[in-house]
């Protein structure tokens, strides 16, 4: 899915889906990083994915939290 295509998904969902899709994202996170420090992940470059993705979770929180 493109950037644009998932904020856009992003900013149909409400805060409480939003908070939820949050805590996924930062649990696959905390795999991800497990998995690297046990040289299991092929694909590091995943990590900065889910990064931004949680990075874009929290702007459209924020957004809709002061709107």
């Amino acid at each position: 899915m493109k950037t644009k295509d998932y904020v856009k998904d992003l900013k149909t969902k409400s805060i409480e889906e939003l908070t939820g899709d949050l805590e996924a994202a930062k649990k696959e996170l905390f795999n991800l990083k497990f998995q690297n420090a046990t040289n299991q992940l092929e694909n590091t470059g995943r990590i900065t994915m889910v990064r931004k993705n949680i990075a874009r979770i929290q702007t459209v929180i924020t957004e809709k939290k002061n709107a």
